[in-house]
């Protein structure tokens, strides 16, 4: 495929995705003309048949739903009698909300009295209308469709013969009712879990029943339990689902290992976290004759054991991911399975599947296997242990044994590392640096984030806050499992340079939003830095540079977390566009079948494919991925969360210290403050500031005060104080100390 076909190719993905916002867009501008099929395409900078073919059939189905209108043949014109549409619910914190739907270009606004018992996240059928005053449109819900959720949890606050659960999510604006027969034996300040029932027609509030009662607010479990609770994530495995994992047969037989290639004599190591217990990923290392490297990517074979329409294939797909919470892993397979029978421990027989690749010294790659196999772990390493051996030992021709340091060392004793090891880690690392740096080369976003880390006591308390950074060896792992799954992906979905119309499970990252990166460089600017949006290489090549540029400097999370917002998030689809942060024209996930159930079906798939299977109809595939991109969002947000507790739960013991740090948000309300010495971040309200009354300036992203002129700006250096910690809400409120 020639450069120019792939970016049309790409395009059109894009295209595809947004078809309907952008019509609507282009015939939003002036509601009184018409556009033929022609037209719009050329707006839209469509100039490839399909692409044209997929517009006229969008317009198709637009006219059809009465959304659009025909007015003369091939002529198209902005349908102003519709009233209806269908979307999905955003509720702010204010208890307000917003109306997404794909039939226009931005969302509309729904005060509280027009949300029509509508909660966050539901499906729902509103009118929308424009405001006689300002000429906005606004919304008014009508019907609920489907609700997005209908447990909370949330803390019972209890009367004689009634209570109410005070939500701890603050998108949740109405208390839910308990009549005494439905409160299953909690008590006044239990923190609970509570089912909506019915939510009358005259009632202000829904009611409910609590289903389980977790303990009282501020206990650690307790705490850590509902935040699982709250994005519906499971926290322990029902006893059938443990029976089946511990009946299953462990044993690796003479006729299994027949059917794969055996890779147990080959050198073969792990590198993971120090607290790692599922090893699902190993690399082998050997030099061959010609001078080039054997190198195998060996993933633990999940798909083995988790065989399709059992009791632990339906609970693994309806986790579909592990979630990692700052004290605790809720893993996506029972324990015998995750840290068991499909871990590849050291000095243990594991039955794999892998990718093997032919290296040359330029890490070009020249020949590729993929297949089942079975393989044997010589070693252990932690990232500190081989990230030790990269920074003490230089690659030579006569590579000695290396001596692990006691303090560095994951058995808490020095011992001594073969040559052979110290070999492989070093050309490995050297090899990945290359990989690394023809991916930047060729566009890739670097996202080198530091990672906030708690020091717990036993009793789970924290301690301490460090931060995690990524180094050499954890680099060299992520740059092989980037070129697993990215030859994984061509493997299947590439035929001769096209697309292979195959389905498979891709993981695909559209190309940033135009609006945002404008918004990104609105606010970057006001700190000297800047980026190119000309092109997608120049955008590419400047938020690369500003992230570097950014290191080290005190707005460099906020502006970091600014470029992440201005991404799309990255999916599991059965539709490649391709993965723009990475990229790669293909890209899968196949490394994490213990952790991700995308890659147990991406497994599944190539195993398919390589037995010669034809290709299965995508629809079934495509709901999976659905699911499983939903499941992960869930997981990523509770982790989020579990970190905001723990902060929180820090900075109650830090109350009379003063903090340095910078204003990373301005609202309305109030200003943002990550705190510079633990990334903690809380909120200053404007009615706290007592030295002047403060305006809120949204052009400047700034507070600015009424009398004195005295401004307080997005990137500020400030000094702050603990005011209130709410454990319940996750939430910290700081006093500004003044100059």
């Amino acid at each position: 495929m020639t450069k120019k076909k792939k970016k049309i190719y790409k395009k059109k993905g894009k295209i595809v995705k947004d078809l309907t916002k952008n019509i609507f867009r282009i015939l939003n501008v002036d509601s009184s003309k018409s556009f033929n099929y022609k037209q719009i395409a050329a707006k839209l900078k469509i100039e490839d048949t399909d692409g044209k073919n997929q517009v006229i059939q969008k317009l198709v189905e637009l006219t059809s739903s009465k959304k659009i209108k025909e007015i003369d043949r091939g002529k198209f014109q902005i349908n102003e009698d519709r009233k209806y549409s269908i979307g999905t619910l955003d509720i702010t914190s204010n208890g307000n909300g917003y109306f997404m739907t794909d039939d226009y270009e931005n969302d509309i606004f729904i005060p509280n009295n027009n949300l029509g018992k509508g909660l966050h996240g539901d499906v729902v059928k509103a009118y929308v209308y424009k405001r006689k005053r300002s000429n906005k449109l606004e919304a008014d819900v009508v019907e609920i469709i489907e609700r997005s959720k209908n447990e909370f949890v949330g803390v019972l606050q209890k009367s004689k013969n009634f209570g109410f659960v005070i939500c701890d999510n603050n998108k949740m604006y109405a208390d839910i009712f308990i009549s005494e027969s439905k409160m299953n034996g909690a008590e006044h300040g239990d923190k609970v879990q509570a089912k909506l029932i019915d939510w009358p027609e005259n009632s202000k509030n829904p009611f409910g029943k609590i289903t389980t009662v977790l303990g009282k607010p501020g206990d650690h479990d307790t705490e850590m339990h509902s935040i699982l609770l709250e994005y519906d994530l499971p926290y322990e495995f029902e006893p059938e689902v443990e029976k089946e994992a511990e009946s299953l047969p462990i044993e690796i037989t003479k006729e299994e290992i027949a059917k794969r290639r055996d890779m147990r004599g080959d050198l073969t190591f792990t590198i993971d976290p120090k607290d790692a217990k599922d090893f699902d990923d190993a690399l082998s290392f050997k030099k061959l004759e010609n001078g080039n490297f054997e190198i195998g990517i060996h993933i633990a074979d999940v798909s083995h054991y988790l065989q399709p329409n059992t009791v632990l294939d339906d609970e693994a797909y309806a986790r579909a991911t592990s979630v990692y919470l700052v004290d605790r892993v809720v893993p996506m397979l029972p324990e015998m399975l995750s840290n068991g029978v499909c871990s590849l421990r050291p000095n243990e027989e594991k039955l794999t599947f892998s990718a093997v690749f032919e290296i040359n010294e330029k890490a070009q790659i020249v020949g590729e296997w993929f297949g089942r196999t079975v393989t044997y772990s010589d070693q252990r390493f932690a990232y500190e242990e081989a990230q030790s051996i990269i920074e003490n030992v230089t690659l030579s021709d006569d590579v000695q044994p290396y001596t692990m340091p006691a303090d560095i060392s994951i058995t808490d004793t020095s011992y001594e590392v073969k040559p052979a090891v110290v070999e492989a880690t070093l050309k490995l690392d050297e090899l990945a640096k290359i990989l690394r740096k023809k991916r930047m080369k060729q566009g890739a976003i670097s996202f080198d984030r530091v990672e906030v880390k708690f020091n717990l006591d036993e009793d789970a308390n924290p301690v301490g806050v460090f931060f995690k950074t990524s180094q050499d060896a954890n680099k060299l792992i992520e740059e092989f499992m980037l070129l697993a799954n990215r030859k994984v992906a061509e493997f299947i979905g590439s035929h001769k340079g096209r697309p292979s119309n195959k389905t498979f499970i891709y993981r695909v990252h559209d190309e940033p939003n135009d609006e945002k990166l404008a918004s990104l460089q609105n606010i970057i600017s006001k700190f000297g830095y800047k980026i190119n949006t000309d092109t997608k290489e120049s955008t590419s090549a400047t938020l690369n540079q500003l992230l570097s540029d950014v290191q080290g400097k005190a707005e460099s999370n906020m502006i970091e977390t600014l470029a992440i917002r201005t991404m799309s998030k990255a999916v599991y689809t059965t539709q490649n566009i391709g993965h723009y942060g990475l990229a790669f024209d293909y890209y899968s996930h196949f490394t994490s079948p213990i952790r991700r159930y995308p890659d147990v079906m991406t497994h599944r798939l190539l195993q398919h494919y390589l037995d010669g299977g034809e290709s299965p109809k995508a629809l079934p595939y495509e709901e999976r991925c659905k699911h499983s991109s939903h499941r992960e969002e869930l997981a990523s947000k509770a982790e989020r969360s579990s970190i905001k507790y723990m902060q929180v739960k820090y900075m109650q013991d830090h109350k009379d210290e003063v903090f340095e740090g910078v204003i990373t948000g301005v609202t309305e309300w109030g200003i943002y403050v990550e705190i510079t010495a633990n990334k903690c971040e809380g909120m200053v309200r404007i009615r706290d500031i007592k030295s002047d009354y403060y305006i809120f300036d949204e052009e400047q992203y700034a507070i600015v005060g009424q009398s004195t002129k005295n401004m307080y700006q997005l990137g500020d250096d400030v000094k702050v104080q603990v005011k209130k910690t709410d454990l319940e809400r996750k939430h910290l409120d700081f006093n500004l100390i003044e100059e």
